[in-house]
């Protein structure tokens, strides 16, 4: 068995060369496919565009709602005195 693989990667060869021969594409393949693929990607474009412009609305109508919802008085986030008005820190001497 010393040209075992080399004799079946040869049959294979000629069983697909067989093959192909009786294949014949269609003349209008390539644009058919084309337009198909163009079709597709302005879809997908399209389909993405919408997610985007949904998403933007949506985090619109939450920020204005929040916005809403605050009360009239301000709220406090960082209470800390003015640098002015805070005391030197005492220094421990021995």
């Amino acid at each position: 068995m010393t040209g075992g693989p080399a004799l079946s990667g040869d049959q294979l060869r000629a069983a697909l060369d067989a093959l192909t021969d009786g294949v014949q594409p269609a003349p209008d393949a390539y644009q058919r496919v084309r337009r198909e693929w163009r079709r597709r990607e302005r879809r997908r474009r399209r389909i993405v565009a919408t997610l985007m412009a949904v998403l933007f609305v949506c985090a619109d109508v939450v920020g204005l709602w929040a916005l809403n919802q605050a009360d009239d008085r301000p709220h406090v986030i960082f209470n800390d005195p003015a640098p002015s008005q805070r005391q030197p820190p005492a220094i421990d001497t021995p």
